[in-house]
Formats: C-alpha cells, structure tokens, sequence
C-alpha cells in the first residue's frame, strides 16, 4: 500500500507492510502489552503458514498496529486486530479497519465478520461506529481469568 502522511510525531511517513519473521518479536511485544490473554508466537506462525493476511501499520521501525484476517469464500473474518497501547485512542483502528476493507473488497469479498469479548465495550464502540452490526454471540468463547470462559459478540459488515 501507499505510504500516507501522519501528523503523529513530526510528520514521519506511515506505511503498511506484511508481517514477516523478522518483525515477528516486535509484533509480539505489542500483543503481549495490548492483551492480558495474547496470541503466542505459534498463532502468529501458524497464520502465515496459512495465508492469512497480516498487516502491519508502521511509523518508521514502529508498530503502530496490525489486522490478522482470513479470506474464505465471499466473505474475511478479522481473527485480530491491535493498536499498539502508545497508539490508542487516536484513530488508528479506523485506519486499520479502512484497510481492511479495501483488501476484502480488492478480494470481492461481500462481508467483514469478526468476533469481540463481550467485555470490550470499547472496540464494541469502535466496531459499531464503523457500521459494524451485532449479529449474534458464541458462549465462553474466548478465554478469560482463573480458567474461565467468556462469551463473544459476533459481529458483520456488509461491504
């Protein structure tokens, strides 16, 4: 993709870039620090391994944030998507989710699905002033503390 001017820090250049083996350790330092229940490094392996779409938003050598989506038949589902916390509540998960959709629509994909925990009001928020709609929930679905489960809000997009 094309690099886009950024007025974060002294107008530095962002850009985005596939994730690749050697941006794997800095990746996981943002993931580890944005979740209290991360992907491991096995997760991310195993996602390129697959061919899943892996985007990282960068500011200079800096991850800013990053999607993991799968593709399947007319249709992607967001599995992760992260602004690193030094990046939050600045706008970037709507860059992020902008090119995300360009990338499924580029793929004539019809919808965007995801999965969110029902205790993340805040990317709830995010999701649905994007457009994002709630449509329906899958029960101890994600983990959560003292082996306990909890429960995801699915949600779509029509593209």
């Amino acid at each position: 993709m094309n690099a886009i001017a950024s007025t974060l820090h002294h107008d530095s250049l962002l850009h985005f870039e596939l994730l690749s083996l050697a941006r794997l350790d800095a990746l996981l330092e943002v993931e580890n620090a944005a979740y209290t229940h991360p992907w491991t490094r096995g997760n991310f392996i195993d996602a390129i391994a697959v061919g899943y779409q892996i985007q990282l938003l960068m500011q200079e050598d800096q991850i800013v944030g990053y999607f993991v989506a799968m593709q399947g038949v007319d249709e992607v589902h967001l599995l992760n998507i992260t602004v690193a916390p030094r990046f939050q509540q600045q706008g970037w998960a709507r860059v992020l989710l902008d090119s995300l959709v360009l990338w499924s629509r580029g793929r004539q994909a019809q919808w965007l699905w995801l999965e969110v925990r029902q205790s993340n009001l805040r990317a709830q928020h995010v999701y649905l002033q994007y457009g994002f709609q709630s449509v329906g929930q899958r029960k101890r679905y994600y983990p959560a503390e003292n082996g306990e489960r909890e429960d995801a809000i699915v949600m779509s997009i029509k593209l």
